[in-house]
């Protein structure tokens, strides 16, 4: 007998552009997320009613309401398997993902993405999960800063940055 495992599907989306539609990011993540865990019925898996969602709230932040509901209910005992569509949907900052993790792995819950293979029960999955979260955060970081593209000191237009080539 094969048991059962509840499957919670947690869905962010960062700017509320578009949530307003009928299907949005949101919807399609869910889909994708349901798929998947159907996908996986023969072992067990069973995704639960609750939508846990937020739409136009950030991942550099953990205080989002979908989270907080996910949060409580695992440390409620209600969750077993925690299913995103990508892992920095949960959350692009290292740090806080260490720190879900941890609630995550008090309480026996597994974390699965949908469209990055890995499993966070076993070492070779934490480090793929590691390496991926850095490259979120530092996607984050860079794209909160403007990307560093702008000069703080503007250059009128048609002006060079460097210097006349030797001979010019």
């Amino acid at each position: 007998m094969v048991k059962t495992l509840r499957c919670a599907i947690y869905t962010r989306k960062s700017s509320e552009e578009g949530l307003e539609q009928g299907f949005n990011s949101l919807h399609a993540q869910r889909e994708a997320c349901e798929a998947y865990v159907l996908s996986q019925a023969g072992e067990g898996w069973l995704p639960i009613k609750t939508n846990y969602d937020d739409g136009g709230f950030s991942g550099g932040s953990i205080d989002r309401p979908g989270l907080k509901a996910l949060l409580a209910d695992i440390e409620a005992g209600r969750i077993d398997v925690v299913v995103v569509y990508k892992v920095d949907r949960l959350t692009r900052s290292l740090t806080d993902f260490a720190k879900i993790v941890d609630r995550f792995d008090a309480k026996s819950v597994s974390f699965v993405s949908v469209t990055q293979a890995f499993n966070t029960t076993s070492s070779m999955g934490r480090l793929t999960l590691n390496v991926l979260l850095s490259f979120a955060q530092f996607e984050r970081e860079v794209t909160g800063s403007g990307s560093g593209t702008k000069s703080p000191h503007p250059r009128p237009r048609g002006c060079g940055w460097g210097h006349a080539d030797v001979g010019l």
